[in-house]
């Protein structure tokens, strides 16, 4: 079987509906750092020895299809899944059983001392990215809210799960 198609040459690409748009369009942007968003979690996995961690990455990166078939798709009746608030919720757990397992501090913290610290906040911030992205298209084409809603939340997993991570806090304080 072929990879190439030859179909994108001409700077076009299909959507999940099979809808030909621009590959430099803010809908293939916004899918495409979802997807490299799951390639660096991907390698987050590799990097953090807790195998709940793992499971929970593993099982966003599974999640993070739904997004990206949202946001490839504009006929919505198409998508066999949507995003849902239980998603959302199932999200918000995460982030408070991490939260309840670091020390409080009330500052900023330097980022990264330990690989999987390191590359968690990495993919925080590709996941920010990814947000942005997003909210820009939003404000030109219609946009499922609780997507917008689901990565806000998973960049809060993402920071909360590296703060458990982090081999010693540096707070950076001003």
């Amino acid at each position: 079987m072929r990879i190439y198609t030859k179909t994108g040459d001409s700077g076009q690409t299909s959507l999940y509906d099979g809808t030909r748009i621009d590959k430099d369009s803010l809908r293939v942007e916004s899918y495409g750092t979802i997807d490299e968003l799951n390639s660096y979690i991907g390698l987050c996995i590799n990097y953090t020895k807790d195998e709940t961690d793992k499971k929970i990455l593993f099982d966003i990166q599974k999640f993070l299809f739904y997004v990206s078939a949202d946001l490839a798709t504009i006929k919505k009746d198409k998508l066999k899944k949507t995003i849902e608030e239980s998603d959302i919720i199932k999200l918000e757990k995460i982030i408070d059983d991490y939260i309840n397992k670091t020390e409080d501090i009330n500052a900023f913290i330097i980022p990264g001392t330990g690989l999987a610290s390191a590359n968690l906040h990495i993919a925080r911030t590709v996941c920010r990215r990814a947000e942005r992205r997003i909210l820009s298209l939003s404000k030109y084409e219609e946009v499922n809210p609780l997507v917008i809603k689901y990565i806000n939340r998973l960049s809060d997993v993402l920071y909360a799960m590296a703060r458990y991570n982090e081999e010693k806090l540096i707070p950076m304080e001003f």
